[in-house]
């Protein structure tokens, strides 16, 4: 059957969404907005039209990493649209679980950073995720690979991955931006410039540097704009690599990637590309979606339009 036929056919009928709860997600947040969410679903459901169903049900993770099988059971057994409800990690398990099937990925964050849900129109508003559910609009995007592992918002190596690592063992009354500005404060004490060796798409590149990321989006960080006019929809990686800095000069020029202005300081080396390959010494900790993941060596590629997204509508982003 042809793939965009049989999706008609499938929304033509009463259609099933299942949203995976991660109750872990934004220090137990998740967890506690779920008669919230719960309900909204139910005001949601109450609203659609009689003949365009939308049935959903919760299913809640009860370990880490669940997410992924859980997603990938629900889409064999034939969910229209399954939705991470949780935080950019969680929404990376369920993405990796989806890879090759036909069901529509979509968003309720309820995480730490919700750093995709930027991007993607819906950060700040759980009603109009919610809403998105029923009347969104799916999507094909790019998707990120290292090894066998997928990945929707940034990747990267360095003194980010530090600062990640930290921002989410961290006190658990900070979330969002603060929670890693607080991180990078304490890393800087103790980061130290790495020997990068890049091979971008095919050209080889050697510097002295504090880090490396790889952006299908854009922000990461709890909004820190890393890649201002990253596409989720261009084929492209956006890479943001940073120079060696001395401790003043970094803190001086830190509040500029929440604006996007950091892509002209001179430290600051912005590239486009398809694939990378990244090596370093001393090796160092990979990040993926907000996840601490393994080290270098790594070798990243864009798949694109890999996966399909569902998209809020015009009305629901107002």
């Amino acid at each position: 059957m042809d793939r965009g036929r049989g999706r008609a056919e499938r929304r033509a009928a009463s259609r099933r969404a299942v949203i995976v709860l991660n109750p872990a997600g934004g220090h137990g947040r998740a967890g506690r907005q779920r008669p919230e969410l719960e309900w909204l679903l139910k005001a949601a459901s109450a609203r659609q039209p009689s003949e365009d169903r939308l049935e959903w049900e919760i299913v809640q993770t009860t370990a880490p990493g669940a997410a992924s099988g859980i997603a990938a059971r629900c889409a064999a057994e034939g969910a229209d649209i399954v939705a991470a409800a949780g935080g950019d990690g969680t929404l990376n398990e369920v993405l990796n679980g989806l890879i090759g099937s036909r069901a529509t990925l979509a968003l309720l964050p309820l995480g730490t950073g919700n750093d995709f849900s930027r991007t993607v129109g819906l950060y700040g508003s759980l009603k109009c995720a919610v809403d998105t559910l029923f009347t969104g609009t799916p999507r094909p995007i790019d998707v990120g690979r290292i090894a066998e592992r997928y990945f929707l918002n940034v990747a990267g190596c360095g003194f980010d991955a530090v600062v990640a690592e930290r921002a989410n063992t961290g006190p658990r009354w900070l979330t969002g931006a603060p929670a890693y500005i607080y991180a990078v404060l304490q890393t800087l004490t103790r980061f130290r410039a790495a020997e990068f060796r890049l091979t971008i798409d095919g050209i080889e590149r050697t510097q002295r540097a504090m880090m490396c990321s790889i952006a299908n989006a854009q922000t990461y960080g709890g909004g820190m704009r890393i890649a201002p006019t990253a596409r989720l929809d261009d084929g492209l990686f956006d890479l943001c690599i940073l120079a060696e800095a001395g401790t003043l000069e970094f803190v001086q020029a830190f509040p500029r990637v929440f604006q996007g202005t950091h892509t002209t300081h001179p430290k600051i080396t912005m590239l486009q590309a398809r694939h990378v390959r990244i090596e370093s010494t001393p090796t160092l900790p990979l990040l993926i979606d907000g996840e601490v993941i393994g080290t270098t060596p790594a070798e990243f590629t864009l798949l694109p339009s890999a996966i399909e997204f569902l998209f809020p509508s015009p009305l629901e982003t107002r």
